[in-house]
C-alpha cells in the first residue's frame, strides 16, 4: 500500500470514528444530563444559567433520595419480579415454541397465527379485565399478581419458534427412534443449542419487566411491594429539590437494566438474527 493510499485510509478511519463519537455523545446527552443534574444542588439547577456540568459535585441527592424511600426495598422487588418473569418465559415459550417447531397436530397454523395476533393487542386493552380476575382470586398486592399475567408472551414464542426451524426435523425424529422423549429432547438437545436465543430471551424480558410501570402501580398499595419504576415517582413532590432527587433516583436504578444489557447485547443481536437466516 503506497503512502498516499495509508494516509487516505488513516483520515477515512479517523473521520468514522470522530463521527461516531458524536452520535454516541448525542444518544446518551439525556443520560449524562441527568447523571449531572443528580449532582447538582437545587439552587444550582433553577436559574438563568444553562448549567450542563455541576460546579460543586455533591453526592447528597443521593443519600437524600436513599433516605426518603426505600429503593433498596425497591430494587429487590424489581430484581425479583424480573428474574422471576425471565425464567417463566423461557421456560414456557420454549415448550410452546417446540410444540408449534417439531409437533404436528391439527390447527396448528392456525393456533399459531392466533398466538401471533395477539402482539397486535395493546396492554392498556386488557388491563382492566386483568385486574377483576386477579381481584377475584384475592392476590392482589403480592408478588404472584406482579410476575403471574407476564409467565409468557407472543414475542418470545415467536422467538423461540423462528430458532427451532433452523434445525432439521431429521433432529427431532432421530431423537425419538433413541428413545428420548419430549422434555429430554427439549432439555437435553434444544436448550444447548439454543443458548443464543435463550440470551437475547432473557435481556430483552429482563428490561421489559424492569421496566414495567402501569401494572405494577395498579395491583400493589404497600411500599414493601412497590417496584423501581414507582417508587421513583414517590420522590416528586412540591418541593424545589424534587428534581434533583428524581434524577439521583433514576440515576441509581437505571444502573442495573444498563448492566444487564451492556453484559447480554451480544447475546440479544445475535439471537435477533440468528433465527432470522436459514442454511
Amino acid at each position: 500500500m503506497s503512502a498516499a493510499a495509508l494516509r487516505r485510509r488513516r483520515i477515512k478511519t479517523g473521520v468514522l470514528v470522530a463521527l461516531n463519537v458524536v452520535v454516541a455523545l448525542f444518544i446518551l446527552f439525556p443520560l449524562l444530563y441527568a447523571v449531572s443534574v443528580s449532582l447538582m444542588t437545587g439552587s444550582e439547577l433553577f436559574t438563568m444559567d444553562m448549567n450542563l456540568i455541576p460546579s460543586a459535585p455533591t453526592l447528597e441527592n443521593y443519600l437524600r433520595a436513599w433516605a426518603q424511600v426505600p429503593l433498596l426495598r425497591f430494587i429487590l422487588n424489581s430484581f425479583l419480579v424480573a428474574g422471576c418473569i425471565t425464567l417463566g418465559q423461557i421456560l414456557t415459550c420454549s415448550l410452546a415454541a417446540f410444540a408449534f417447531s417439531f409437533l404436528n397436530f391439527k390447527g396448528k397454523n392456525v393456533l399459531f397465527m392466533l398466538v401471533m395476533a395477539t402482539m397486535m393487542v395493546p396492554g392498556e386493552a386488557t388491563i382492566i379485565s386483568n385486574y377483576l380476575t386477579v381481584s377475584q382470586l384475592g392476590i392482589l398486592d403480592t408478588y404472584l399478581v406482579l410476575i403471574l399475567p407476564s409467565l409468557t408472551s407472543a414475542m418470545g414464542i415467536f422467538l423461540f419458534r423462528q430458532f427451532y426451524m433452523t434445525f432439521p426435523i431429521s433432529l427431532y425424529e432421530s431423537a425419538k427412534l433413541d428413545g428420548c422423549g419430549n422434555l429430554r429432547f427439549i432439555v437435553r438437545i434444544l436448550l444447548p443449542l439454543t443458548k443464543s436465543a435463550i440470551g437475547a430471551m432473557s435481556v430483552y424480558t429482563f428490561i421489559n419487566a424492569w421496566n414495567m410501570y402501569m401494572w405494577p402501580l395498579l395491583v400493589t398499595g404497600s411500599q414493601e411491594m412497590r417496584t423501581v419504576q414507582i417508587g421513583i415517582s414517590m420522590l416528586d413532590n412540591t418541593d424545589a429539590q424534587s428534581i434533583t432527587l428524581m434524577m439521583a433516583g433514576v440515576v441509581s436504578v437505571i444502573i442495573p437494566s444498563m448492566i444487564i444489557f451492556v453484559v447480554g447485547q451480544k447475546q440479544l443481536i445475535r439471537g435477533m438474527f440468528s433465527g432470522a437466516v436459514k442454511g
